[in-house]
């Protein structure tokens, strides 16, 4: 009996560790349940990020269409487009804006494109894909520690950093249309990536109109469709969001709102799809666009604008 007490405590001990071992990542003592973080399929790094990169000119990157969706970035004096159709298969850019280290990030599974610098305190980072999810969002990981870090939460969430917190940038989702008109002079992420991938073909078409959902989240609201575009965005402590839906119903696409104590302008442009939150000074506020069903997965408290 002793023997099969001892056999079957260790039974236990092994499952309990493989349940917080995944894709070679210890996520015991994570600040979410390590039971909730799956395993999106592919290993570490199977995605693999882009660090070696090329870019052309707005004039040569034929590659593009008007309505294709990019993730813009304008910094320091520089502007950058990031075509979607090349970060479906890499969701990770580690880039620099002069001397600034810049990571873009994407999830095509939460339609969520975000913009960090590089560093925790003064520590730098470089991320990669770790493969592992929460709330069906990538956890990417820095490659000097291995912590795993949640995008939207932009924090970390186990590892050596755990609670560090990374600073977002500002970050443009739009057409390529819209982007080239603000800013001519963009360098534009070439498809001469190194990898051999189809950027042509969209590995996730038809995702965005299909109600389902890959991976389960700790939260659902039917409020909107789980897909509905939405600019989310935090001020003092309170959360809000901003549906695509609502914001096209006003008429000029710009709206007065208060959050946290504080005045915001909210302007959209429905012909490109893509929305902007300005504080009192007329200074762009970094936000996250994302599906419903990802910002309500992490901000079950949050407030909802509607159209009046």
């Amino acid at each position: 009996m002793k023997q099969l007490t001892t056999i079957f405590l260790a039974s236990a001990l092994l499952l309990a560790t493989a349940a917080q071992t995944k894709n070679s990542f210890d996520l015991s003592g994570a600040l979410v349940p390590a039971a909730q973080i799956e395993s999106g399929g592919p290993p570490k790094d199977s995605i693999p990020a882009i660090d070696r990169l090329k870019f052309v000119a707005a004039g040569d990157a034929r590659f593009l269409r008007a309505d294709d969706r990019v993730l813009g970035v304008a910094r320091n004096g520089v502007a950058k487009a990031y075509p979607v159709r090349i970060l479906n298969w890499h969701e990770i850019v580690n880039d620099s804006f002069g001397a600034e280290h810049i990571a873009v990030t994407f999830c095509p599974l939460c339609g969520t494109g975000i913009a960090y610098v590089s560093k925790a305190g003064s520590k730098p980072l470089s991320f990669g894909v770790s493969g592992l999810l929460y709330n069906n969002e990538v956890l990417v990981y820095d490659r000097q520690t291995q912590s795993r870090w949640s995008q939207i939460l932009a924090q970390a969430v186990s590892g050596p950093l755990k609670g560090a917190k990374l600073s977002t940038v500002a970050l443009t989702h739009t057409s390529w249309a819209d982007w080239k008109q603000r800013h001519p002079d963009t360098l534009v992420l070439s498809a001469d990536t190194g990898f051999g991938r189809d950027y042509a073909r969209d590995p996730y078409a038809g995702y965005t109109q299909d109600l389902s959902i890959m991976f389960p989240v700790a939260g659902r609201s039917q409020r909107y469709h789980p897909k509905e575009t939405v600019i989310g965005i935090e001020v003092g402590g309170k959360f809000k969001a901003y549906p695509f839906v609502e914001l096209a119903k006003i008429k000029d696409g710009k709206t007065t709102d208060t959050l946290g104590g504080k005045t915001l302008t909210v302007r959209f442009d429905a012909g490109h799809r893509t929305g902007a939150v300005f504080d009192a000074q007329g200074k762009e506020i970094p936000t996250v666009t994302a599906f419903w069903f990802a910002w309500y997965a992490f901000h079950r408290d949050t407030e909802v604008f509607r159209a009046k």
